[in-house]
């Protein structure tokens, strides 16, 4: 923390960088997914004919299926494997935090991907690639698009839509992947809520209430942990499309 230390005695605190709940997180997960990666790399160096074993084999189909299922098709078979560390990272960095947040004891339990801070540095990534790898192919169909009439080019009707939505797609990668994971982290905190509301009123009434909020809360985690990889696997997707166009 940046003190400055005031005429009264007093502390003002200008600059707080103090390592959050979620600062944390991120670095736990960061640490995991790099021992993760790094452990399972050596095991495929030492045993290149080897089955894979432990958490090699384990992690392997989700590997898999982002170079098979995402990458490949998306962006081309001579292009993608520049991009799949890119895509692995985020993948496995989406889907371990989003589990993380399902598990209510520390070091878990942040809502790292429901901050919408982290997500636009995920979609701002997303975007910085994708300008920086576009060839003149890309920059051409966005200022003069193929296939539409001149008077949409000239005044820039269609060239100023395609601009914008260079910047409404990251956009929408923000929002998205933010939305659905907060929005499962409220509706848990609203059953719960749910105990306490009635709880003052009625003891009684808190207790009857408290069977049928711990049941729905237990189901939305149920279905949390469905989310958590579809939005992993739609963030990774929504980003090797991109990079393939």
């Amino acid at each position: 923390k940046v003190v400055e230390l005031l005429e009264d005695g007093s502390y003002y605190l200008p600059f707080d960088i103090s390592i959050t709940k979620n600062v944390a997180a991120i670095l736990f997960t960061l640490i995991l997914i790099s021992w993760l990666f790094i452990s399972i790399a050596n095991k495929y160096k030492k045993n290149t004919s080897s089955a894979p074993t432990g958490m090699q084999n384990a992690l392997e189909p989700f590997i898999l299926f982002v170079r098979d299922d995402i990458a490949r098709p998306a962006i081309g078979e001579k292009k993608y494997e520049r991009f799949m560390p890119y895509l692995l990272s985020i993948f496995f960095f989406i889907f371990i935090s989003n589990l993380m947040g399902l598990i209510p004891f520390p070091p878990f339990g942040a809502n790292v991907t429901g901050n919408i801070a982290v997500t636009f540095v995920l979609a701002l990534f997303t975007f910085i690639i994708t300008t920086f790898v576009g060839n003149k192919y890309y920059w051409k169909h966005i200022f003069w698009p193929d296939g539409v009439p001149v008077w949409l080019k000239i005044p820039p009707i269609m060239p100023m839509v395609e601009l914008i939505g260079v910047f409404t797609k990251p956009f929408v990668l923000m929002v998205r992947l933010f939305a659905n994971i907060a929005a499962g982290h409220i509706i848990v905190l609203g059953f719960f809520s749910l105990i306490f509301i009635f709880g003052n009123m009625n003891v009684g009434t808190g207790y009857a209430v408290s069977v049928g909020s711990v049941a729905f809360a237990i189901f939305m985690t149920m279905l949390e942990l469905l989310v958590a990889i579809i939005q992993a696997l739609v963030f990774t997707l929504l980003s090797a499309i991109y990079f393939g166009m």
